[in-house]
């Protein structure tokens, strides 16, 4: 593990959880900021901020030091989340309001605990405990990162039953996060 004057491309080449959580640490509230002032809500900077460090965890084998810093490279990750959410925008919004779906509130220590949980078969194990439906859809939509139109295709349902799927076994698996404190 990097000492404590580690740069944030030693924190990212280094793939021990407590370098990642370091890096985040830095950063997170610098990526907060970035989304409030460009969506000035603080639920969806918050939402965009967990994906985009999820983002920045599952995919820090690909940085490469010295192409571009750190930062450039995360705030890049970030950028792509904003579009997406822009993309997505309202659209979700209003079917979560049509579905009676509340959003999902995550503390501080939530988000830290899912980082952590990246790496570990942890997160695996309880992704394997959900209803197989529920594990399809959170599997594709979270960690491969796809839109909930085309898992719906995939799966010939609608996208409200996707996202009623993703909600159901995220909160599962938050639910049996909180019983493991």
């Amino acid at each position: 593990m990097p000492g404590p004057d580690a740069t944030d491309e030693q924190l990212l080449t280094t793939r021990d959880a407590a370098s990642f959580e370091r890096f985040y640490v830095r950063h997170v509230d610098a990526v907060l900021a970035y989304f409030s002032r460009r969506t000035r809500d603080p639920e969806l900077s918050a939402d965009l901020c967990a994906e985009t460090f999820a983002a920045a965890l599952t995919s820090r084998h690909r940085f490469r030091p010295g192409e571009a810093p750190a930062t450039a490279w995360l705030f890049g990750i970030a950028a792509k989340k904003l579009a997406d959410a822009q993309r997505r925008g309202y659209a979700e919004m209003r079917a979560r309001r049509r579905l009676g779906m509340e959003r999902i509130e995550l503390s501080d220590a939530d988000i830290a605990r899912i980082d952590r949980l990246g790496e570990s078969d942890e997160a695996h194990l309880m992704l394997a405990r959900l209803a197989p439906d529920q594990r399809a859809a959170v599997k594709a939509h979270v960690v491969d990162e796809r839109p909930y139109g085309e898992i719906a295709v995939e799966l010939e349902t609608s996208e409200a039953v996707v996202r009623k799927r993703v909600s159901r076994g995220l909160a599962a698996m938050r639910g049996r996060m909180g019983a493991r404190r």
